[in-house]
């Protein structure tokens, strides 16, 4: 069994209503020594899958033999999660491109600067939950710094960044600090969203998180073997560049579509005139992230993510 269950809150500021800004973070510590497990989610407001397998995550945990501790983060970005927002409406700053953070800077730069603080500088690994907002839906995991756990999730779709090749590489991310700055595993993961059944993906995702906690021994079990598994070095990340309904088109997350397949088309909701048609950029591609449903969007907004098959591996 877990030996014991603190509840943090560690207070970084305080708000115009007067009430203080913490961070909540659930501490489960085990009967014998181990690494800290860091899990996060929600880091941006519209991305609550994560979140919810938290909840489930915790649940099982709780009444688990542990080794080491792991801490639960919930929430990282409550502001913004409290009203379904990419953002804290607050400063609107992506609290993901302003780490290490600043403790004299706007509300997201104080946040980052606490998250650092009092969690970051404190775990062994970073486990951090991401999904395709309230609209898209995403599929594949990360590989940055360790590759064993990175593919203990189970995903069959992975991607290794490359810096001279297209694809999401940003900086001010959490990756700042647990890569650049202290060097410790992180696995980024990004599953879940849009406006369907979030139960199947959470399931995914919670027996994903045991499979990695059971692979560095944090929990008992028997490791889950890994399905074939493809890894790219470059995604394609398409906007529609009209608003309207985003009508999806293209075959499911997992699936190939080749350059001449329409990823979708952008209809008019007034006129009902086609407006845009989007192909996919890659002449062999992987479905990564699309709209499973049709959509509002405007120009901007997030579309669909396609890897390039090219120079995948296994």
């Amino acid at each position: 069994m877990v030996k014991t269950i603190n509840i943090l809150r560690p207070k970084f500021t305080t708000m115009a209503d007067g009430n203080d800004a913490t961070l909540i973070m659930h501490e489960l510590v085990g009967e014998s020594d181990g690494p800290t497990i860091g899990i996060s989610a929600a880091i941006h407001g519209n991305e609550n899958t994560g979140s919810q397998v938290i909840l489930d995550l915790y649940r099982v945990l709780k009444d688990m033999p542990l080794k080491g501790r792991i801490i639960l983060l919930p929430v990282v970005n409550p502001y913004a999660f409290a009203v379904n927002h990419r953002f804290s409406t607050i400063d609107e700053l992506d609290l993901n491109r302003q780490f290490p953070g600043n403790p004299n800077g706007t509300y997201s730069q104080q946040l980052a600067h606490a998250l650092v603080q009092e969690f970051f500088n404190k775990i062994d690994v970073h486990i951090d939950l991401h999904s395709g907002t309230d609209r898209p839906t995403v599929d594949y995991v990360y590989i940055e710094n360790d590759e064993e756990l990175s593919r203990a999730f189970g995903s069959t779709l992975l991607y290794r960044p490359v810096t001279d090749k297209q694809g999401t590489v940003f900086a001010g991310t959490t990756k700042a600090v647990t890569i650049e700055t202290r060097g410790i595993s992180s696995i980024v993961i990004e599953l879940g969203g849009g406006i369907v059944d979030q139960g199947p993906y959470c399931q995914r995702t919670l027996d994903g998180i045991l499979n990695m906690l059971r692979v560095r021994g944090v929990i008992e079990g028997e490791v889950a073997p890994n399905s074939k598994q493809i890894v790219v070095t470059e995604l394609a990340g398409i906007r529609p560049t009209r608003g309207g309904w985003l009508e999806p088109l293209c075959p499911a997350n997992g699936e190939m579509i080749s350059g001449d397949q329409l990823l979708g088309r952008v209809v008019s909701p007034y006129t009902f005139e086609v407006l845009e048609e989007i192909k996919s950029p890659f002449k062999n591609g992987v479905m990564i992230m699309q709209h499973l449903t049709r959509n509002l969007v405007n120009a901007g907004d997030y579309g669909f993510m396609v890897g390039n098959m090219d120079g995948a591996t296994d």
